[in-house]
C-alpha cells in the first residue's frame, strides 16, 4: 500500500502541482546514518558483508530492515564501482608501452635481448600491481550485487506473500460492528481532543487573543475553498472564448489550474487558523497532515475530469463526446476523486488509530463498489468515444491507421475497466482484501495518470502551434507527436511505482541500464551510445557543411562539367561518412578487434543475402567514377528512354518523356547496354522517312526535300543535311532526309516541324502521297456474290442439299481505298 501512495504522489507532481511537494517530508534511513567512504573500507565492508550474510540466510528482519539494508549495500556497490576505475590511465600505460614491446618469443626469453626481457618484466609487474585493487573492487562488487539481488528476492516474496493472504470478508455480518466502532471511536478521538483543547483555560486564553487573526484566516480560507473554484472558472471562460488561439488557450489552461490551488490554499488556511488558536493537539496534526493530502488528491481528480470532459472547446475535445455525456464524465470523474480521496483517508486513519483488518475491510468495501460504478460509467464513456471518431476512409472494421490503432486502444481500456470493476469487489468479497485493493487503487491511479499525459499531450501541440505562428494543421506535426511519444517514456516510472514497483527496483534497472550489456570482450552502455551518437552527428554535420562549401561555392568556380561536380560531391559525402563513423568508433573506446566475429558474421550474409545490395553499391560507386552517365543526359536503357535526374549509391532515377519517374538499379547500367545520346555533345542524327506515289519525278522530291531541311534553324550545315533516294518499295517510292541537329533533345520538335513543311510543300506543289495497298486472293469468289440459277439459289432446286461449289480461278482484287480489302469484300 506503500507503494500505492508514493506512485500517487509523483502522479500528483505530474499534474504540475508544486504544492504538494511542500507536504511530502522525507526522513532520514539508518542507512544514512552509515555513509561508506570514498575510499574502498574493505575491513568495513567485510563486517556489514558479513551482517548481511546472516540477515539474508536468517530472513527473520523485518522488510523495513531488509530495505534499510539494501541502501547500504547499494551505498557500497558505488563505492565499488567506482574503484573499478582506480589507475586506469597509469595501467592503459603500461598496456601501450607492452604492446609496443611486441609478443614475448615463443621459445622464452633465450632468444629476446636481455635489456627487452628485463623491462617487459618490469611493466609486467608494475601491471600486476596496479591491477590489484581494481580486481579487489570488481569482487567486492560482484559480492554486493549479488547480496542486493538476494534482498529483493526476499521482499518481493514477502509481498507476494501478503497480497495473496487471505483475510476476513466483508460480507461477514460478525464484521460490521468492528467497522462502525472504529469510526465512531476515531470521531470520539478527534472530538475530545478538541474540547480538551478548547476547554483549558491556558488555550483559552491564548485562542481570545488570537481569535481576530484566526477568524479572519478561517474566513478567508472558507471563502476560497468553496468559491475559489469557481473564480478560476470565470477567468477561463473570460479569457478562453471558443474558437481561441492557441495562445488564450494556455493562459486559460494555466488559469485553470488555480482550480486546484485556490481551494487547497484555503484549506491550509482553515487548518491554520485551528493551531492559531491551538486547538490542534499531536494526534489532530498527524489527521490534519492527512486531510491536506486526501484533498489534494480530489481536487487534482477534479481538475482532471474538468480537462478532460471540457464544457467548452468545441474544436479540441480531448474525447469525441456530446455535450451531456461531457457533463456526465465530469461527475463521474469527480466521483472517482472521493473515492480516491476516501480510500487513502481510511487507509492513513486506519494506521493512525490501529484499526483492525476486520475494520479496515468493511468500511473500505462500500467505497469500492461505487468505485466500480463509476469505472463502469467511465467504460461505457470511452466506448461511446470510439464510436463517434470514424474517420470518413476508415470503415468500421477499424482498418490499420492511426484512428483505428487508438480506437483499439480505448476500446481495450474500457474493456479493463469494467474487467477491474468486476473483479476488485469480488475479490474482497471473498476475503482477499490486499489483492483487491491492491488491483482497484492502481488501475484508478493509472487512469488518472494517463488523462493528465493527455492533457499534457494537448499542452504541448498549443505550445507547437504557437511556435509555429498559429499555422493551420501544426498541431499534427512530427515535433509534437515526438514529444508526446518522450513523455510517455517518461511517464513510465511512475506507472510501474502506481503498480507497486519500489523505488529501489526503478534504481537497480537504472544501474544495469548503466552499466550496459557485455558481448564477448565487448561492452555496449548508454555513455558509450551517446558518445557515438554525439560524434558521429558531428562528423556528419561538419561532412554536410564540407559538401555545402563545394557544391555552391568552389566546384561552380571550376571548369568541371555537372556531372563531375555532383561525382565529386557525393564522393566526399561517402568518405565523410565513413570516417564520422570511424572516428566515432574510436572515440566511444570500442575495440575494432572485439567486432572481428560480427564483421565475419556479416560477410557471409552480404554474400548470401546482400550481394545485390552491394552489387548496385559498388555499380553506384563506379557510375560516379567512370562517369558514363551524367545528371541531364539523353539515354536509353531497357527499350526505355529518358532523362537521369539522379545518380544514388543504390539506383539511377530517369525521368522518362511521359513525367514518370523509372527506378534503375545501378548493377543495370553497369552490366547492361546503354545508349547515351548525349554523352559528350548534344549533336545528334535524325532520320525522317517518306513516300512519294508511282510516276513521281523523283529529282524533283529531292530538291523539295534538301530546301525544307536546310531551312530548319535547328540543323546543321557541315556536315550538310543528305536526302537518300531509299529505295522503290510495294506501295511508293522511298525517300530518306539524314539530319545533323544542333541539340538532340529537341529532335522531336525538329521531326514535327520538317512533317508539317513536307505536307504543305508536297500539297502546293501537286506531289500525290500514296496510299497502302493489298492484293486479296479469293479461293471462292460465289460465297460472296450469292450466285443464282434461274431466278432460284442453286441449293434450293434440289430441296436445300448442298452441293459442292465450284472451283474457280482465283481473282485478283485492287484495295484502292485503303481499307485492306475489308470494303471490297463486302461488295
Amino acid at each position: 500500500m506503500m507503494a500505492l501512495l508514493r506512485g500517487l504522489l509523483l502522479a500528483l507532481t505530474l499534474a504540475m502541482l508544486p504544492v504538494s511537494a511542500a507536504m511530502v517530508s522525507l526522513a532520514p534511513t539508518p542507512a544514512e546514518a552509515q555513509q561508506p567512504p570514498a575510499a574502498p573500507d574493505y575491513d568495513r565492508w567485510d563486517t556489514i558483508a558479513q551482517r548481511a550474510t546472516s540477515a539474508i540466510e536468517n530472513q527473520r528482519a523485518s522488510t523495513s530492515a531488509f530495505e534499510d539494508l539494501r541502501d547500504q549495500l547499494a551505498e557500497w556497490r558505488s563505492v565499488f564501482a567506482n574503484a573499478q576505475g582506480l589507475n586506469s590511465n597509469a595501467i592503459a600505460t603500461l598496456e601501450a608501452q607492452l604492446k609496443a614491446l611486441g609478443p614475448a618469443p615463443a621459445d622464452g626469453e633465450a632468444t629476446e635481448a636481455p635489456e627487452i626481457a628485463s623491462q617487459r618484466k618490469a611493466l609486467r609487474d608494475q601491471l600486476a600491481e596496479l591491477r590489484a585493487p581494481v580486481k579487489q573492487a570488481e569482487l567486492a562488487y560482484s559480492k554486493a550485487d549479488e547480496m542486493i539481488k538476494s534482498v529483493d528476492r526476499i521482499i518481493r516474496d514477502r509481498m507476494s506473500e501478503e497480497l495473496l493472504e487471505r483475510g476476513p470478508s466483508p460480507l461477514n455480518p460478525a464484521h460490521w460492528m468492528a467497522g462502525v466502532n472504529a469510526v465512531a471511536n476515531t470521531f470520539n478521538k478527534v472530538r475530545s481532543e478538541i474540547a480538551d483543547g478548547a476547554g483549558s483555560v491556558s488555550q483559552r486564553g491564548d485562542l481570545m487573543s488570537k481569535l481576530p487573526l484566526a477568524l479572519l484566516l478561517a474566513a478567508l480560507g472558507l471563502v476560497l475553498l468553496v468559491r475559489g473554484r469557481f473564480w478560476a472558472e470565470l477567468l477561463v471562460r473570460i479569457v478562453r472564448p471558443k474558437s481561441a488561439t492557441s495562445g488564450r488557450w494556455i493562459v486559460g489552461f494555466l488559469i485553470s489550474l488555480g482550480e486546484v490551488i485556490f481551494p487547497f490554499v484555503g484549506l491550509l488556511m482553515i487548518i491554520k487558523a485551528f493551531d492559531v488558536g491551538g486547538l490542534v493537539s499531536s494526534q489532530n496534526s498527524d489527521l490534519l497532515k492527512v486531510l491536506q493530502t486526501t484533498v489534494l488528491i480530489f481536487l487534482v481528480t477534479r481538475w482532471t475530469a474538468m480537462r478532460s470532459f471540457p464544457r467548452q472547446d468545441e474544436d479540441r475535445l480531448p474525447l469525441a463526446l456530446e455535450p451531456e455525456d461531457r457533463r456526465a464524465g465530469r461527475f463521474y470523474g469527480g466521483s472517482l476523486g472521493v473515492v480516491m480521496a476516501a480510500i487513502h483517508l481510511i487507509h492513513n486513519v486506519a494506521n493512525i488509530n490501529g484499526w483492525t483488518i476486520e475494520a479496515r475491510v468493511v468500511v473500505v468495501f462500500p467505497v469500492m463498489l461505487l468505485a466500480a460504478f463509476v469505472l463502469i460509467r467511465l467504460a461505457r464513456l470511452l466506448d461511446r468515444h470510439t464510436h463517434a471518431t470514424t474517420e470518413p476512409e476508415e470503415d468500421e472494421s477499424d482498418e490499420p491507421g492511426t484512428n483505428g490503432y487508438r480506437k483499439q486502444l480505448v476500446r481495450l481500456l474500457s474493456k479493463l475497466l469494467v474487467l477491474v470493476a468486476v473483479v476488485a469487489p469480488t475479490l474482497a468479497a471473498i476475503g482477499y482484501y490486499k489483492a483487491a485493493i491492491n488491483l482497484l487503487t492502481p488501475s484508478i491511479l493509472s487512469l488518472i495518470l494517463m488523462a493528465v499525459l493527455m492533457i499534457l499531450q494537448g499542452v504541448i501541440r498549443e505550445l507547437y502551434t504557437l511556435a509555429a505562428r498559429e499555422r493551420e494543421g501544426a498541431g499534427e506535426d512530427l515535433v509534437p507527436m515526438l514529444a508526446g511519444f518522450v513523455m510517455v517514456l517518461l511517464s513510465l516510472p511512475l506507472f510501474a511505482l502506481i503498480w507497486g514497483a519500489r523505488v529501489a527496483d526503478l534504481s537497480e534497472l537504472w544501474v544495469n541500464f548503466r552499466r550496459g550489456i557485455t558481448v564477448g570482450d565487448l561492452t555496449l552502455s548508454p555513455t558509450i551510445f551517446l558518445t557515438l551518437a554525439i560524434v558521429f552527428a558531428i562528423g556528419f554535420l561538419v561532412t554536410r557543411v564540407i559538401q555545402g562549401t563545394l557544391k555552391n561555392s568552389l566546384l561552380p568556380k571550376t571548369r568541371i562539367d555537372t556531372g563531375g561536380r555532383d561525382a565529386i560531391v557525393s564522393g566526399v559525402g561517402y568518405i565523410g561518412i565513413f570516417l564520422a563513423a570511424l572516428i566515432a568508433v574510436t572515440s566511444a573506446g570500442i575495440d575494432l578487434s572485439s567486432l572481428a566475429i560480427v564483421a565475419g558474421a556479416l560477410s557471409v550474409g552480404i554474400g548470401f543475402g546482400l550481394q545485390n545490395i552491394v552489387s548496385n553499391f559498388v555499380s553506384g560507386i563506379i557510375l560516379l567514377i567512370e562517369r558514363p552517365i551524367s545528371q541531364g543526359d539523353w539515354i536509353e536503357v531497357n527499350g526505355q528512354h529518358g532523362t537521369v535526374r539522379e545518380i544514388s549509391v543504390r539506383s539511377t532515377r530517369i525521368e522518362t518523356f511521359d513525367r514518370s519517374d523509372l527506378i534503375i538499379p545501378n548493377a543495370d547500367l553497369v552490366s547492361g547496354t546503354v545508349t547515351n545520346y548525349t554523352k559528350g555533345s548534344t549533336v545528334g542524327r535524325l532520320v525522317i522517312k517518306v513516300g512519294v506515289a508511282y510516276g513521281t519525278d523523283t529529282r524533283w522530291v529531292e530538291g523539295i526535300l534538301r530546301e525544307i531541311a536546310r531551312a530548319h534553324p535547328m540543323v546543321l550545315m557541315n556536315p550538310e543535311p543528305s536526302i537518300i533516294f531509299s529505295g522503290i518499295g510495294t506501295e511508293s517510292f522511298d525517300f530518306q532526309v539524314r539530319l545533323i541537329l544542333r541539340d538532340i533533345n529537341f529532335v522531336m520538335n525538329v521531326t514535327s516541324d520538317i512533317n508539317h513543311e513536307i505536307a504543305e510543300r508536297f500539297a502546293k506543289e501537286g506531289i500525290e502521297m500514296p496510299y497502302q495497298q493489298r492484293d486479296i486472293w479469293l479461293r471462292n469468289p460465289e460465297t460472296l456474290t450469292g450466285a443464282t440459277r434461274g431466278g432460284r439459289r442453286a441449293d434450293e432446286k434440289d430441296g436445300g442439299q448442298d452441293d459442292a461449289p465450284p472451283v474457280y480461278p482465283p481473282q485478283r482484287m485492287d484495295d484502292a481505298d485503303g481499307d485492306g480489302g475489308a470494303g471490297d469484300a463486302d461488295r
